[in-house]
């Protein structure tokens, strides 16, 4: 052992000891030969006979020795190894100590490079703590541990740009789904408003059941089963619909919440995130230009809206002070006033009402939508009924075309029913009583056109159509009931009123179809009080209830009458003056005819025969009519005497004129449409009749002996008047036959004209000087 442990002359020693240990051998040797001699002799002979074998043994031996010292020089070599050995031994076993210190630091790092990489970055911020708090101070002499040091700071910054590039895609993440999260949203608003009418009318019916036992069960187990229905509706809805955790996925914010806050930045992070968001509303508010067109474009705008604000809301209740209260009623009153402003715009251009119900059900949908988030939506509801008037308006110009295509239809003349089941459809769309007529038998016709029951029923269409946009306005029924009245008092005095009178004016409407439309507009305004009781009925309200508006279709169709009336009279004279204008009389004739003119005989046929068809009208309308064609007649006859362009006239005119002037008695006198009282009518041609028998009689005499008299017999006659027809009776020039034979045979008659002449001339001037 001596040997290996290196000690000084131990080799030498050992090799001393090793002879004395052979010498002990061979003495040892020697006695045990001496005693065993034979045994020795044996060992001899054996010896000899194997001496070949010891020269080889002692070749083997002296090898052995020689191999032996090549080997202890090895040792030698291998002992100053081992020395080497143990030095680097106490050198490692120093640095294992060194290690066990080191290595703690080493793993959290390389923990901390590990949460790094699958972005545990919240756990590597912990990480970062302990290093610097615990591990990295026991170390900190060592290069290494500068570095990580050094490092730490960029790690964290790292971490933070990580988790806001997390967050920027969080934030577009949204911005792209928030559409599909609002759409979701609203959809889970509107089932669960379904679902609340749906329990609401299962009430109704149980509260009914104490009063209706015996119906009650029938109707209770018809209304389990829709009620059944629409939960198993619901249940299905609901595994379809996905939530906001499911469309978008929020840990990026949780996280980079707090992230920021571990590393005391969260103010800074709630400002930016604020900021972005801000931003991204003001995106979302931004409509597209063509969003009016189509009630997709408006779906899209609110379903982008309600999901921007749901995941606010999401938001404001899983995080700590990020999002408050304050700022979401602040983004949501400015957003409010943009979307109202957006929509008073957008909606003004919707010209289909289909379109603006469509878009009242959205804003419906979206306003309890937000509101079951707790977002005030009064202001939205006011929008509404602002909408609600343009909504009417878009209902009035589609009626008003609906009216104008009826009376185009029309053909102005009475239904005729030729059984009694056509005469049962009829009046299931028009409420039509008379019981003088359904005396008669069949086949009969009703008083009034088509165009009656066919408008009534548009008017109640019109009132539905109303109602749709009333419903889900979170009013009362009386409220609804008041502005349907409204509404459909728009429809009856504005547009109706205006089909009516439109359809007066135009040219094609004949007396016949204007006579016609008198008749309808009488059963229209009776039928108001039907649609007053109409509107109550569909809203549910009570036959005792005052309402504040009341239906305005009796001056509707008064109006409406009136206008037609005096229609009739304007196309009466016009038609007198289409007669009036193809008069052909030849006023130098000497004498007359005999007869009236034939255009004066067409005209008064026509008027007879127009004055049979007023039978249907009242009778004061028939009575104005026929006075005012007489009157128009008698005015035009007077006209055509006193005409400028008509320069004389002889005596056989003044008694052509008169055959006719007194047809037009005749007709008077006649009575063409009852309940003139005397002779009230013939008074129309008075004046006439006093001017033609002043020239016929020639009782200049008596009607300037009279003139100013109430008892006067031509009091009727103006002298300007007689003045302007004398001149044209005056003998101005040689042409004129009938003066020249008055000169030739009676001169002092002509003075006598001359005088009267003079005198009537006097009377005017009076007149324009008391004038």
């Amino acid at each position: 052992r001596s040997v290996y442990d290196d000690q000084p002359n131990a080799h030498q020693r050992f090799m001393e000891k090793l002879d004395a240990c052979i010498r002990n051998h061979d003495r040892e040797i020697e006695k045990m030969c001496n005693f065993h001699h034979q045994g020795f002799v044996d060992a001899i002979t054996e010896l000899l006979k194997v001496r070949a074998d010891a020269e080889k043994l002692k070749v083997q031996v002296t090898d052995t020795n020689r191999r032996l010292q090549d080997a202890g020089k090895e040792v030698v070599a291998q002992t100053e190894e081992i020395i080497r050995c143990r030095v680097q031994q106490r050198n490692i076993t120093t640095v294992v100590e060194k290690l066990q210190l080191c290595l703690p630091v080493l793993e959290m790092y390389s923990k901390l490079k590990e949460q790094m990489n699958v972005k545990r970055y919240y756990s590597a911020l912990k990480t970062m703590e302990q290093l610097e708090n615990l591990y990295l101070p026991r170390v900190s002499q060592y290069r290494f541990c500068q570095i990580m040091i050094e490092n730490l700071p960029k790690l964290r910054e790292e971490i933070k740009e990580i988790s806001m590039s997390d967050l920027k895609d969080f934030l577009e993440s949204i911005r792209k789904h928030s559409d599909k999260i609002g759409e979701t949203a609203m959809k889970q608003a509107q089932q669960q408003k379904t679902f609340s009418t749906t329990l609401q009318k299962q009430n109704n019916v149980n509260y009914g059941r104490n009063m209706h036992l015996g119906k009650s069960r029938i109707w209770e187990s018809k209304n389990e089963i829709t009620l059944k229905r629409t939960f198993e509706e619901e249940d299905e809805h609901e595994e379809e619909v996905l939530t906001a955790q499911d469309l978008v996925d929020f840990s990026p914010v949780y996280r980079c919440l707090h992230i920021y806050s571990v590393l005391g930045d969260g103010e800074i992070f709630e400002n930016y995130y604020r900021k972005q968001r801000r931003k991204q509303a003001r995106l979302v508010l931004q409509p597209q230009s063509s969003m009016h067109e189509t009630v997709e474009g408006y779906r899209r705008y609110f379903s982008q809206i309600v999901g921007f604000f749901v995941v606010e809301d999401h938001i404001l209740h899983v995080t700590q002070g990020l999002v408050t209260r304050t700022y979401t009623d602040e983004l949501w009153n400015m957003a409010l006033s943009k979307i109202i402003a957006v929509l008073r715009t957008h909606s003004s251009y919707c010209s289909d009402p289909d379109l603006v119900l469509e878009l009242k059900n959205l804003i419906v949908v979206f306003a309890d939508t937000l509101q079951g988030y707790g977002f005030p939506v009064n202001r939205l509801f006011d929008l509404l009924f602002e909408i609600r008037d343009q909504y009417n308006e878009t209902l009035l110009k589609k009626w008003s075309g609906l009216f104008r295509d009826i009376f185009e239809a029309d053909n102005y003349s009475p239904i005729p029913v030729a059984n009694e089941e056509e005469y049962k459809i009829v009046i299931s769309k028009f409420p039509f009583q008379d019981p003088e007529l359904d005396k008669q038998c069949f086949p009969k016709k009703l008083p009034m056109s088509q165009s009656v029951p066919q408008i009534y029923i548009q008017v109640k269409e019109f009132i539905y159509a109303s109602l749709k946009f009333s419903e889900s306005l979170h009013r009362s029924s009386t409220e609804i009931d008041d502005m349907l009245r409204k509404s459909t008092n728009l429809l009856l005095t504005r547009t109706l009123s205006s089909c009516l009178q439109n359809l007066i004016k135009k040219p094609h409407i004949g007396l016949t179809e204007l006579v016609q439309i008198i008749i309808n507009t009488t059963h229209l305004e009776q039928a108001c009080k039907y649609l007053e009781d109409f509107i109550t009925n569909i809203t549910s309200i009570s036959q005792v209830t005052v309402h504040t508006a009341r239906l305005y279709g009796l001056s509707t169709f008064k109006d409406a009458r009136h206008g037609a009336e005096g229609e009739i009279y304007t196309k009466l004279n016009q038609k007198i003056d289409e007669f009036i204008q193809i008069a052909d009389y030849d006023w130098t004739m000497s004498e007359s005819d005999g007869r009236a003119s034939g255009y004066l005989m067409d005209l008064i046929n026509f008027l007879r025969s127009t004055f049979q068809v007023f039978t249907h009208l009242p009778g004061k309308v028939a009575q104005t009519a026929c006075m005012s064609a007489c009157q128009h007649l008698s005015t035009s006859l007077m006209q055509m005497l006193l005409d400028t362009e008509l320069k004389q006239i002889s005596m056989g005119a003044i008694q052509q004129f008169n055959l006719d002037v007194i047809q037009c008695e005749l007709f008077a006198s006649s009575e063409p449409v009852p309940g003139f009282q005397g002779d009230t009518l013939q008074l129309a041609f008075i004046d006439l009749r006093q001017l033609l028998d002043l020239f016929m009689v020639w009782d200049w005499s008596t009607y300037l002996a009279d003139y100013g008299q109430s008892t006067s017999k031509y009091l009727r006659v103006n002298p300007s008047t007689a003045l302007t027809l004398l001149e044209k009776m005056k003998d101005t020039s040689k042409k004129n036959n009938i003066f020249a034979q008055f000169r030739k045979n009676d001169r002092d008659k002509q003075k006598l004209i001359e005088t009267v002449v003079k005198q009537l001339r006097s009377l005017v001037n009076g007149m324009s000087q008391h004038t």
